[in-house]
This record gives structure tokens, sequence and C-alpha cells, in this order.
């Protein structure tokens, strides 16, 4: 898949079928987010691979748009840790950054995934920080819950928005 086509396909999916997601497309997905910029290089993330029935089915418990994580095969927790920034503060670009990634490899290897915010939402990241038993100087940002999917949406609407272009000056 081309790098347009896929930026331009891209859906949130939200089902699932029972297949299994390879480890080897789990390796890709992470490579994927790991090849994001980050300010200075810093790279400050860290992501939890989480393939336990009994885990994502707690989910719901707490965040409340991912009911979709008791269908999914895996999700993907993308985690920052502040104590590896070398430029304070920039942890959520970067970790935005890798979520793109993360989203962009999960579709180009044919899989679904969609973005679950988690970060800035406290119930949210101390649910994950709980569940997953995560230090506290690693702040949960975003959960991917990925599967092979069980629905086919129809192309995104075009976004182009002219008038929210400004050059040189507002």
């Amino acid at each position: 898949m081309k790098a347009m086509e896929a930026l331009f396909s891209r859906r949130s999916i939200r089902k699932y079928t029972s297949e299994p997601v390879s480890e080897q497309s789990v390796q890709e997905i992470l490579e994927a987010a790991m090849s994001a910029p980050s300010a200075g290089n810093q790279q400050p993330w860290h992501f939890v691979v989480i393939d336990d029935r009994k885990l994502l089915d707690r989910v719901p418990d707490f965040h409340p748009h991912s009911l979709m994580c008791r269908e999914a095969k895996i999700a993907i927790l993308v985690c920052g840790d502040p104590t590896l920034e070398k430029h304070s503060g920039y942890w959520i670009q970067d970790c935005a950054a890798a979520t793109e990634n993360l989203l962009l490899g999960i579709h180009a290897t044919g899989l679904g995934g969609v973005w679950l915010g988690v970060y800035p939402r406290e119930e949210r990241v101390s649910g994950l920080r709980k569940l997953l038993t995560i230090p506290e100087h690693v702040i949960p940002f975003a959960l991917i819950p990925v599967g092979h999917p069980a629905e086919q949406k129809p192309p995104r609407p075009d976004r182009y928005n002219q008038s929210r272009i400004h050059k040189n000056t507002w």
C-alpha cells in the first residue's frame, strides 16, 4: 500500500473477527510506531501489548468508549515516559506521532484499529496503570484495540478545507 493511499483510506475499525493477530504483524506495527519523529529524537515512549483476554475484558470497566476491547485480539497501549525527555513537555506530541504511525501500520498490514484516548482523563490513566501495573512515572497515553476487520467502512469523506489554510499571515 502506498503512503498516500494509506493516509486517505485508513478508518477507525471497532469490530473484529476471531482470527488471531500474528506476532509478525505486531512486530511490524511496533516498528512503525517507533519510526515516528520525536523532539530531539528522545523517543519517550513505551508500548504494552495486551493479549490476555481477562485484561482486555476489564478495560471497559473504567474506559467508557472501549467496548470493542472485548472483541479485539490484542490492544496496544502507548505510554509516555517523561524521565526519557530531553525537551520537557514534548512527550505528548511524540506519543501522538507514535500513535498515528501505529494506526497507519495497522492499516497497512491489513488489520483494523481505533485510537482510544486515555491521557489526560485521570480515571482512564489510573485504571490502566492499576490494571497493567504501570510504574507511576510512566503515563498511559492512548489505547489501540487491534484485530482483523469485521466491518468495512465507506471511503472517508474529503476533509480538505481551504478555509483552514492561511499563507504567511492569518
